[in-house]
């Protein structure tokens, strides 16, 4: 079995992916490149997918891929012979699929960290609390916001971000928010205003 090296890496021939870190410089005309979004959840955990693609006389074909966990955003997978046909009796070309990951509503990615939001109160910023924040693996890790924060400040909790192809975890980011309770009681109404009579601090004034 021939062994091929991609990016100094050697890949026997006739697996099915290799991740590539970029595309080769010199690529054979019959060669074909494209690229799908995956979401963190799928890049995290490893996905199959499947492409449509057309073959040389237009015919849509299937093809499922395997995407590995722990995927760069980036990345590319090579599937040797998937390209187009070769001349004269020439190999098949490959096909190469770049991977784009896709931020999600709860996380965005940064190498192999995790960036997300902490939600907190205004009482919470000022006295300080104990949170649990959630991971992408689903686990929950219990944090401790000191009193006096403010929105824009980071907690960093190492090894729960994401991962790279060696199983090795980032940190997740967790950025404070303090958010304003848009309906309150008459009683909290109250509090308020008795905090804005008894309180001397102005922020504008700092």
């Amino acid at each position: 079995m021939k062994v091929l090296l991609i990016n100094g890496s050697p890949h026997k021939e006739g697996c099915t992916y290799t991740a590539l870190t970029e595309v080769a410089k010199t690529l054979n005309e019959e060669n074909i490149e494209t690229e799908i979004n995956i979401s963190i959840e799928d890049g995290f955990y490893g996905v199959d997918k499947k492409i449509l693609l057309n073959d040389l006389e237009g015919k849509p074909k299937i093809i499922t891929i395997k995407v590995p966990e722990g995927i760069q955003d980036g990345e590319k997978i090579r599937l040797i012979g998937q390209g187009k046909q070769g001349k004269n009796g020439g190999k098949n070309g490959d096909l190469y699929i770049k991977i784009n990951i896709e931020d999600s509503k709860k996380f965005k990615l940064d190498g192999i960290n995790l960036s997300t939001i902490i939600p907190i109160t205004p009482w919470e910023a000022v006295l300080g609390t104990k949170a649990k924040v959630e991971s992408i693996d689903g686990t929950r890790t219990q944090i401790y916001i000191p009193n006096g924060v403010q929105s824009g400040e980071t907690i960093e909790i190492p090894n729960k971000g994401y991962k790279n192809a060696k199983g090795e975890r980032g940190n997740l980011i967790g950025k404070l928010e303090i958010v304003i309770p848009e309906k309150i009681t008459s009683e909290e109404k109250e509090m308020f205003k008795k905090l804005k009579e008894i309180s001397k601090f102005n922020p504008r004034s700092v």
